[in-house]
């Protein structure tokens, strides 16, 4: 199911009225075990944007309390693998 839903939540076929950041949060939420806080959604959307600039190094600033390897920031490439978001990229 994870893979399915965010390729569908992604190219919009089915779920064409949601946006990006209300497709995130379901992916994180619901094919996520245990579910990804909904505070990574905006960390996400910067890791994706990222991903489309050719830039994989930026670093994305985390969510307070949320740490990459001790650090309060995290390699967009990082991010994109972490949270599955090959869908958006």
């Amino acid at each position: 199911m994870g893979s399915n839903l965010a390729q569908e939540l992604a190219d919009g076929s089915l779920f064409d009225e949601i946006k990006l950041d209300n497709a995130i949060a379901i992916h994180l939420q619901g094919n996520h075990y245990p579910p990804v806080p909904l505070t990574m959604v905006q960390p996400c959307i910067e890791a994706i944007n990222a991903y489309w600039d050719e830039d994989y190094d930026r670093l994305i600033d985390m969510p307070e309390g949320v740490f990459y390897r001790g650090m309060s920031h995290a390699p967009a490439r990082a991010v994109i693998e972490s949270h599955h978001l090959d869908a958006w990229c």
